[in-house]
């Protein structure tokens, strides 16, 4: 076991059975013109974790550590999308109609591709996801038991929605679940400091956070 400096107490890092899981680092929430500005959000905060995100899959790469990639999206027929989750927000900015990028949240479309800086590898595990949390409706719980896998570092975005929510569905799972703070970023500040707060509340209810610089020099001689 490797002790990460983490709060709210130390995080017991096992190397054979750790993956990093990078929530949806997609080109429709993260770049200038895509989706998420096209609703008036400030996709800087968001652009600004891509080095530490990429830096972050980097220190996993070196170490032969998995990792497993997120993206939310749909099929192009929607048949996989529930109205209720559909017809929510602007009338025109709804998922599979025509955004920036192509067809909004649609599998395969230009904007729903994984920013560059931290695009998958060859064979490293892509999830795509047809709801907030990575295990609903995703074959990642048994892709993880396959591997042994029981811990999971968190990164990419948005803090309080897809991230909070994979980390409370793994959390559920028994998995022991650290985000690291410098990898995960949300459109309103306010939003990721409460998240942090709460995850690592009442002794780590729903798991750990640490930041890069701590992770880094724990795991490296």
């Amino acid at each position: 076991m490797i002790p990460i400096p983490a709060e709210p107490g130390p995080f017991p890092l096992d190397p054979a059975a750790v993956a990093l899981v990078v929530i949806d680092m997609q080109r429709d929430f993260i770049e200038p013109g895509g989706f998420g500005a096209s609703l008036g959000n400030d996709v800087t905060r968001l652009g600004a974790i891509v080095p530490a995100v990429a830096e972050l899959i980097g220190l996993f790469r070196g170490k032969g550590w998995p990792v497993i990639h997120t993206r939310e999206s749909h099929l192009p027929d929607l048949s996989d999308c529930p109205p209720a989750k559909r017809l929510r927000g602007k009338p025109a900015a709804r998922i599979g109609d025509p955004g920036p990028m192509g067809r909004i949240l649609v599998r395969g479309e230009p904007g729903n591709a994984i920013v560059a800086a931290c695009a998958p590898l060859p064979g490293e595990l892509v999830i795509d996801k047809p709801g907030k949390g990575a295990f609903y409706k995703t074959n990642l719980e048994a892709m993880l038991a396959q591997s042994g896998i029981r811990q999971l570092i968190f990164a990419g975005v948005t803090t309080e929605v897809c991230v909070q929510t994979s980390m409370r569905e793994a959390n559920d799972r028994g998995y022991d679940c650290l985000l690291v703070e410098e990898a995960t970023e949300s459109y309103f500040a306010e939003f990721k400091a409460a998240t942090l707060a709460m995850i690592r509340a009442q002794g780590g209810i729903v798991g750990w956070t640490c930041t890069l610089p701590a992770l880094e020099t724990a795991v490296t001689p």
